[in-house]
C-alpha cells in the first residue's frame, strides 16, 4: 500500500537557508517507528547488496521557458533533444556523447544558489573560452581546484548554475 505525503512515518527534513553561509541548513523531523522500516542504527551499518547495480542517473533542470531552455543547452551545449513529452512541451530528455539532461517546465521556479548538476567534460578551457564567445553569464572563473579538477561554473537563462569540470590527470 502507498503512503500518502501526509503520512506522519514519512522522514522529512526542515531546511532554511544560513544567510552567512549560503548553504542550507538541515533540521530533521523526529521519526516515528513504523512496520516495515529499518531502525535508524540498522540503516546506519546496512550496505547496499553487491547484486543490486545501478543503471543511468540523470539530474533534472527546471526551467520557466522550455523554449529558451533548448536554445542554450542545444545551441550552447551542443547537446541534442532525443525526448520530449506534453502538449505543450513540459519535460525534455538531452543528450551528448555519454552526457544526459533532463528539462522540466516550471513556470513558477526560481534557482537557487547551488549548482543543478556537474557536467564533467575532456577540455574545460575550450568549453569556457566558447561560452565567453556566446555571452554565457560565467558564475565562477576558470581555475584548477585541489581536488584535481579544473572548473568553472556558468549560468543558463534560468540562472540554473551548472559545474563544469575536467580532471587534472
Amino acid at each position: 500500500m502507498l503512503s500518502s505525503v501526509a503520512d506522519s512515518s514519512v522522514h522529512r527534513s526542515e531546511h532554511r537557508l544560513d544567510y552567512f553561509t549560503e548553504s542550507p541548513v538541515f533540521r530533521p523531523h523526529r521519526r516515528r517507528e513504523s512496520p516495515g522500516l529499518m531502525s535508524e542504527s540498522h540503516q546506519m551499518s546496512e550496505i547496499i547488496p553487491e547484486q543490486i547495480k545501478f543503471g543511468r542517473i540523470a539530474a533534472t533542470v527546471q526551467v520557466t521557458d522550455m523554449a529558451k531552455a533548448l536554445a542554450f543547452y542545444t545551441g550552447v551545449l551542443g547537446m541534442t533533444k532525443v525526448f520530449e513529452n506534453g502538449d505543450p512541451v513540459g519535460f525534455v530528455i538531452l543528450k551528448k556523447d555519454s552526457g544526459e539532461l533532463f528539462l522540466a517546465l516550471n513556470r513558477t521556479h526560481r534557482a537557487g544558489t547551488a549548482g543543478v548538476c556537474h557536467l564533467l567534460v575532456n577540455d574545460a578551457t575550450a568549453l569556457y573560452d566558447f561560452c565567453n564567445r556566446c555571452d554565457v553569464r560565467i558564475i565562477k572563473g576558470l581555475r584548477d581546484q585541489s581536488y584535481g579538477l579544473r572548473d568553472f561554473i556558468i549560468a543558463d537563462p534560468d540562472g540554473n548554475r551548472i559545474d563544469i569540470g575536467q580532471p587534472l590527470t
